[in-house]
C-alpha cells in the first residue's frame, strides 16, 4: 500500500501550513496523476491514521484523478492517453513523451482558525 507512504509524505506540508495559520484542517484536496494508481479511499485512511493527535485529525481528503498526457514527438500535437494507447491521434506515431499524469499535489486546504473557516489555494 504505496498510499501510506504517500500519506507520511504530504502530512508534514499540511501541517505546517496549518501551524502557520494557527489553525486546524477540515479538508485537504489533492490532485493525483492516474499513472500514481492512488485509492483514494487508502490514501484518506493513511492520512487518517497519521493525522491522529495533530492539527489534521478528522480532516476530509478528496483526491481529483489527473489524467495522463502526452506530446507527439514527431507532429508536436498533445493529448490525452486513453486506454494506456500511447499513439498520437494527429500522426498515429508511437513516438510521444508523457507530460503528465505522474504527479501528486497538494492542491488545497481547507483551514478552520478560531474565529471563521478560510481557504488556501496552492
Amino acid at each position: 500500500m504505496h498510499e501510506l507512504s504517500l500519506a507520511e509524505m504530504l502530512l508534514p506540508a499540511v501541517l505546517e501550513i496549518a501551524a502557520a495559520h494557527h489553525a486546524r484542517v477540515t479538508e485537504i484536496l489533492v490532485r493525483a496523476g492516474a499513472l500514481q494508481q492512488i485509492v483514494p479511499d487508502s490514501l484518506a485512511a493513511g492520512v487518517a491514521v497519521l493525522a491522529v493527535g495533530t492539527a489534521a485529525e478528522g480532516a476530509t481528503l478528496v483526491v481529483e484523478t489527473v489524467p495522463v498526457t502526452a506530446r507527439c514527438r514527431r507532429c508536436g500535437h498533445e493529448f490525452e492517453v486513453e486506454d494506456q494507447l500511447y499513439v498520437c491521434p494527429a500522426c498515429e506515431g508511437a513516438d510521444v513523451e508523457t507530460t503528465g499524469g505522474a504527479e501528486l499535489i497538494l492542491a488545497r486546504l481547507e483551514l478552520e482558525p478560531c474565529e471563521s473557516t478560510s481557504s488556501i489555494t496552492s
